[in-house]
């Protein structure tokens, strides 16, 4: 029996998982990759993390666990799988099972027969069309040509001011490696909002964490051009004619699905401009699978098909497919929550599921949401703050959607909600669910169930809250409610939101009911440092006959506006 050729197109995280894990169930099938870079396997998600000095070894990024070079060489000897870099793919021949290939050094052509064939080309930067984008200093952050470049300026010393075009993931950790390089960091975001996978309240504590660390901020703002001298970069433009001079200008503006090879052979491209699969990684061709940054998934909460180029999602759709490959159709990908991580200086910011705008953008109507602000462990080992919003839905109370910031372990925090999203669970489940528990790691309440808490006192009606959000709003506007501040006074010294709060501490409360405003349906909002005091407050008024009682979420390490000092 003739041994089954498997062509991969593609060598980084998708294509190079699809050939080990078919290698492994098949020790005879004939395995190619051919990689048009001259790397493969690379960890793409650890380029910023380089350039900041983290590690100083580049090959760590093409390296196994155990320090050995995943180039050609490991490939084969370990594996018997043929890896060809430099080496583009130029078409696939559906009729005749057949792709042609280019050795991008020497220009000769070969083609190269498949009995199943792998499409994982991977995405490309999106190319902001402004002029002087080829100058001498401004480059993307997608490869490891890239990561060289911006590597090697910042060590030559020449870089003392750069401007990060994009607020995503890769832009925000973008700033952060080159602050670390001791360069000055301005980020410009078209958009209103950094992490635009978080709520708006959300992105606005990590932009101020930024601005802690040095980096300014200009949300809303759009690059015009970029400016430069003899073709070396200058400065860059926005679209307020505002000029910022820079040495260097990271283009971070997202990525778009290298498509061309796939739709020029006449594959199904999705909706969302992907290259359309099944839930086995097959393409519209039953002998052609894809997987990674080029191919679209569902949403495994809304049904609803996404674009999800993410380095953890690529290396499990490249395994789903190896299986595929060998043992046909028996393994499914279940699509994504588009769970996503990212660390900010000393803070973390990540969420799973839905967000409030995303369930809004869905057509849900159904769900409730509620912020917790608490420490992640007792003060006494070392607490830390997170910050969190849970999104459930009001009918069966799955929860939906949850993110999570703050200086706290929030990796813990998300990873808890993705596996509650991925199982279904509901509020019942979660309110007395059995997580580790010491005080080196979490509350004897940890803060995930703690939000599971909350939001069921307020789906019983228990507890009425208000958001911040809405608070800064409503005093924006000139017609504030009357606010309670119940913190303790070394606290009010220090720190204060400056909206006309009356401040009261908790303990005081019964005492001084006769200040308050007699009218027992008057509005009035109760806070404090996370609102745990405040909702406490909150009771004793209603307690006390008051029946216009709210609590704002989160308290004052929840606001996202100035606050007086």
């Amino acid at each position: 029996m003739q041994n089954s050729k498997i062509v991969v197109i593609g060598g980084s995280a998708a294509g190079a998982k699809a050939a080990a894990k078919a290698r492994r169930l098949d020790q005879q099938a004939e395995i190619t990759i051919v990689q048009k870079d001259p790397d493969l396997s690379m960890a793409s998600c650890g380029y910023p993390y380089y350039i900041g000095g983290t590690f100083d070894e580049r090959n760590q990024l093409l390296a196994t666990p155990t320090g050995v070079v995943r180039n050609p060489d490991f490939f084969y000897k370990t594996k018997r799988i043929n890896a060809l870099v430099n080496t583009e793919c130029t078409a696939i021949d559906r009729n005749e099972k057949k792709v042609t290939c280019r050795n991008l050094e020497s220009g000769e052509e070969t083609t190269l027969s498949y009995h199943k064939l792998v499409v994982a080309t991977g995405a490309s930067a999106a190319v902001l069309p402004v002029p002087g984008r080829e100058l001498e200093g401004v480059s993307t952050l997608v490869s490891m040509q890239d990561t060289d470049r911006i590597h090697d300026l910042c060590a030559s010393g020449t870089v003392t001011e750069a401007v990060v075009i994009g607020g995503g993931l890769i832009g925000v950790e973008t700033c952060e490696a080159l602050v670390a390089k001791g360069v000055k960091v301005t980020l410009v975001e078209m958009e209103k909002q950094v992490l635009t996978f978080l709520d708006a309240q959300f992105a606005g504590l990590v932009a101020n964490h930024m601005k802690a660390k040095s980096v300014s901020v200009r949300l809303g703002m759009r690059l015009e051009r970029c400016l430069g001298e003899d073709g070396r970069l200058t400065g860059v433009e926005l679209a307020n004619g505002e000029v910022l001079p820079c040495q260097l200008a990271v283009v971070a503006a997202g990525v778009r699905p290298n498509i061309g090879l796939a739709e020029a052979a006449g594959l199904e491209i999705g909706e969302s401009r992907a290259i359309a699969v099944n839930e086995y990684m097959q393409t519209s061709d039953a002998d052609i699978y894809a997987a990674g940054d080029c191919v679209e998934c569902v949403n495994s909460v809304t049904g609803k098909k996404v674009y999800a180029p993410m380095g953890d999602l690529a290396n499990l759709q490249g395994r789903v497919l190896g299986e595929n490959l060998i043992e046909g159709n028996v393994v499914k990908f279940g699509g994504t929550q588009q769970t996503a991580i990212c660390k900010v200086f000393d803070f973390v910011a990540g969420a799973t599921g839905l967000s409030e705008k995303a369930a809004i953008a869905a057509g849900l109507t159904d769900f409730e949401t509620v912020v917790n602000a608490s420490p992640d462990k007792p003060g006494f080992m070392g607490a830390k703050l997170l910050v969190s919003k849970i999104l459930v839905e009001k009918s069966s109370q799955k929860i939906l959607g949850y993110q999570c910031v703050g200086s706290g372990d929030v990796s813990r925090q998300i990873a808890t909600a993705a596996m509650a999203i991925k199982g279904r669970l509901t509020l019942d489940d979660l309110n007395c669910a059995d997580l580790p528990y010491a005080p080196p790691f979490s509350l004897a309440i940890d803060h995930f169930i703690a939000s599971a808490h909350i939001i069921s006192n307020k789906l019983k009606g228990r507890i009425k809250t208000v958001t911040a959000e809405e608070v800064y709003k409503r005093v924006q506007e000139g017609n504030p409610p009357f606010f309670i501040d119940g913190r303790g006074p070394d606290e009010h010294e220090v720190l204060r939101l400056g909206i006309g709060e009356k401040y009261i501490p908790l303990g005081m409360l019964r005492n001084v009911l006769g200040e308050l405003p007699q009218e027992k349906d008057t509005e009035i909002v109760c806070f404090c440092k996370i609102s745990l005091r405040g909702y406490e407050t909150a009771l004793i008024l209603e307690a006390n006959g008051y029946t216009n009682v709210k609590v704002m979420e989160g308290g004052i390490m929840a606001w996202p506006y100035s606050r007086e000092k």
